[in-house]
């Protein structure tokens, strides 16, 4: 497939590395984005890593009439616009609720009157709760939330009903979903509102399960940046990266060259329409050892603290089984986390160089005040 392709938030932090994907394969391509204060900042101008290529329409994708302009000439649409983060959602509901399910809405009737090629959207992996688990006898069981009475004695682990504590292992699309926050409501929305209707209007659609994206260009102006973007600030401020429960829960950290690479398989395939897919690295990593790694990469020597915190929603262990994105969509993770560490270190650092009064505001945006909005709770 070649054409043109709309990318709603496509000036954000992985819209704009797919549009740079896109290009090199020959598309041509329209972002859709409103420019978030929170992303962009101020003056809301047009991003700098935006190819002049491509043309930016400055709208919101709740915005019918915005939306059918973008989709003029379009022959596919990646459907990445999003309000994202666990805690945003406990505190934002009607926000999140809005850009997510009514966006996606108003898009889906947009393309009943003039369907596309093909649709992927970017879901997440929020929608899985607590990744799959292992019993000491082998069988395979799904993770359940933890009640607060076990946080609040900081018994971190997932355990089954008898007490047993389970194992953490890969996470297959064939997982049941969860849904234990907001987020991951609205993300599965999304998900399924684009599945579902794109079936009854004849639009070939894909749905992508992002797990922990990281890389240049992320957001680092509010509390819901990637957990990457966080503790390399604080690392960049002299301080040490907070790193709540035990700082043992693992995670997926996907670079975000990989995520452009998985959506262009998704837009391309012939296998992909009306399936959904894991993007991830394949690889599990604790998040207080990708903290200590990624402080190495900036040159920094300060330790992770363990705060003992907790924040409700939040999943013990969850990491991708990408084993059917690569049978089925030939994805291949390339991007190893130390090489991506390293150049993620080289951006931090290289932004701080260039724009000191920009990199003040987030780096005095305290994870104090965000953890307390976000509902972190110290047992």
């Amino acid at each position: 497939m070649r054409g043109r392709v709309l990318i709603t938030g496509g000036a954000g932090f992985i819209g704009s590395h797919v549009a740079d994907a896109l290009l090199r394969r020959g598309y041509s391509v329209c972002a859709l984005d409103n420019l978030s204060e929170q992303v962009h900042g101020t003056p809301r101008l047009r991003p700098p890593w935006l190819d002049e290529e491509i043309e930016l329409v400055v709208g919101d994708v709740r915005d019918a009439p915005t939306v059918d302009r973008a989709l003029d000439g379009v022959d596919a649409v990646l459907h990445l616009a999003a309000a994202v983060g666990t805690g945003r959602g406990a505190y934002e509901v009607e926000r999140c609720a809005s850009v997510n399910t009514v966006g996606t809405a108003v898009l889906m009737e947009a393309l009943a009157r003039r369907p596309v090629k093909r649709l992927v959207v970017a879901s997440s992996m929020s929608v899985y709760g607590e990744g799959l688990y292992r019993r000491a006898g082998g069988q395979l069981a799904e993770g359940e939330e933890r009640p607060p009475s076990q946080l609040q004695a900081r018994r971190w682990e997932v355990c089954a009903r008898d007490g047993e504590v389970l194992e953490p292992v890969p996470t297959p699309e064939s997982k049941r979903p969860a849904l234990p926050s907001v987020d991951a409501l609205t993300k599965y929305d999304q998900e399924r509102l684009c599945l579902v209707l794109g079936r009854a209007y004849g639009v070939p659609s894909v749905a992508l399960r992002l797990f922990n994206v990281y890389g240049p260009r992320q957001a680092l102006r509010h509390p819901h940046a990637g957990v990457l973007a966080l503790l390399g600030l604080r690392c960049l401020d002299g301080r040490a990266p907070l790193v709540n429960e035990d700082g043992l829960q693992r995670r997926d950290f996907v670079h975000v060259e990989d995520v452009a690479r998985a959506c262009v398989l998704a837009l391309e395939s012939e296998r992909a329409p009306g399936r959904v897919f894991n993007v991830g690295s394949g690889q599990s990593h604790s998040v207080r050892e990708v903290a200590e790694r990624l402080a190495r990469a900036l040159g920094s020597d300060v330790q992770p603290e363990v705060t003992g915190r907790y924040r409700p929603g939040d999943v013990r262990h969850c990491f991708a089984d990408v084993s059917l994105a690569k049978a089925e969509l030939g994805y291949a993770p390339e991007v190893t986390l130390e090489r991506g560490l390293a150049e993620f270190a080289a951006w931090l650092s290289g932004l701080r160089a260039r724009d000191r009064v920009g990199l003040a505001d987030a780096l005095h945006s305290r994870p104090e005040v965000f953890t307390k909005a976000l509902g972190t709770v110290a047992p």
